[in-house]
């Protein structure tokens, strides 16, 4: 079946979280650091190899009433960079994932100050378990 691939991005780091094989439960895999477009694209392929990846879902930043933000259109674009992988691409709405993430932290009694890099692989699994949710419900 193949796995999916959760992506959170942002203009410094892309959180990553992945499905089990069974494509039911998401867990928070990684925050990929970037030095170009080209060095993420090309980490993005090597984690794509390694699991068997066959769908990606990507997080998209709308504003609280529905309409495209700021960083959507960047969104969007880096889309259209993905498409060379040639494996479905799917949009998932990432509203408070960042904030359920912290939340999720704090109940952990993990401090979330310094600590971006776990907030947005995280987050980055919330995306991605509201569409695995989609999907087998």
């Amino acid at each position: 079946m193949g796995r999916s691939l959760g992506i959170d991005l942002g203009s410094k780091r892309v959180g990553i979280a992945l499905s089990d094989k069974s494509n039911i439960i998401a867990s928070p895999f990684k925050t990929l650091s970037f030095k170009n477009h080209k060095d993420l694209l090309s980490q993005l392929g090597e984690l794509i190899n390694e699991f068997d990846v066959k769908t990606i879902v990507l997080g998209l930043p709308l504003n609280m009433n529905g309409i495209d933000s700021p960083q959507t259109k960047k969104i969007r674009e880096f889309k259209s960079s993905l498409l060379k992988f040639n494996i479905p691409i799917i949009y998932e709405d990432e509203r408070l994932s960042s904030v359920s993430a912290k939340k999720s932290m704090v109940i952990q009694n993990i401090k979330t100050g310094y600590n971006k890099p776990e907030i947005d692989m995280r987050a980055a699994a919330i995306i991605l378990q509201q569409h695995l949710d989609k999907i087998n419900n």
